[in-house]
């Protein structure tokens, strides 16, 4: 008795697209998750850290010194506050739109989760912290003198990730919706290599040079050089007639 010879194995073919609730889920999962990674990293700097005191953690390496800034990067725009609040807000609503309109990939989805969890951890200092809403302090602890001179936090950490993800995902051509840009859809033919291709084209097709009757290599050996009177009437005697013999020119 022979036994079944098994079945062909099928190669897995490319991931089908996320339908709308499985690409909310994610995001939104990713989202709280970040936002409470900012927010419990905070709540311990405040419990453990005295403003302003460094705290060596590992050497120069890594340094943990509280501050509370009321600015950007850097205490850019200390005096503006309430515009920082308006552009956190903003960017969290433009990634909720996405979320439900457009994001179908899953890289996608764990790109903006993460950096709506960043932005609602910068947003919720901004509502919530002294000296109240909207112009709320963000909360920073974390410094590396040997990377940069600014002291960040945990969201900022997701904030700054991600965007150099999402930077990546557009130089990859992975759209939003899970399709990929090929390299050869990319390529876009100029207005004056179309034409240049145009003319080899008719030129090829007529096998050779384009020419015209009478000038060029089609021109009759016999009459080599463009004779100016061709055309013209004559007399019967072969002469050309001028017109100074017409009488009704007289």
């Amino acid at each position: 008795m022979t036994e079944p010879s098994p079945a062909p194995e099928q190669s897995a073919g490319p991931r089908k697209p996320l339908n709308r609730p499985a690409a909310i889920a994610i995001i939104a999962t990713l989202a709280v998750v970040a936002l409470a990674a900012d927010q419990l990293s905070k709540f311990f700097a405040l419990q453990n850290l005295t403003p302003g005191d460094p705290v060596q953690i590992l050497g120069e390496f890594l340094v943990f010194v509280l501050v509370f800034n009321p600015g950007a990067a850097f205490s850019l725009g200390e005096s503006v506050t309430w515009v920082f609040t308006i552009a956190l807000a903003a960017v969290a609503i433009a990634i909720v739109w996405l979320m439900i309109t457009r994001v179908r990939s899953r890289l996608w989805a764990v790109a903006l989760g993460l950096l709506l969890g960043g932005v609602l951890g910068n947003l919720t200092d901004r509502l919530l912290r002294d000296p109240g809403f909207p112009v709320g302090h963000v909360v920073d602890f974390i410094s590396t003198p040997w990377m940069m001179p600014a002291i960040y936090n945990v969201a900022d950490i997701f904030i700054v990730c991600d965007m150099i993800g999402i930077a990546l995902l557009v130089l990859l051509g992975l759209h939003m919706d899970g399709t990929r840009e090929r390299r050869e859809d990319r390529a876009e033919t100029s207005p004056d290599e179309s034409v240049a291709d145009g003319a080899e084209g008719d030129e090829s097709t007529a096998g050779g040079p384009v020419s015209i009757e009478g000038v060029g290599t089609d021109r009759d050996s016999l009459f080599p050089v463009a004779d100016p009177d061709v055309g013209a009437p004559r007399r019967p005697d072969g002469a050309v007639a001028d017109g100074t013999d017409d009488p009704s020119r007289a």
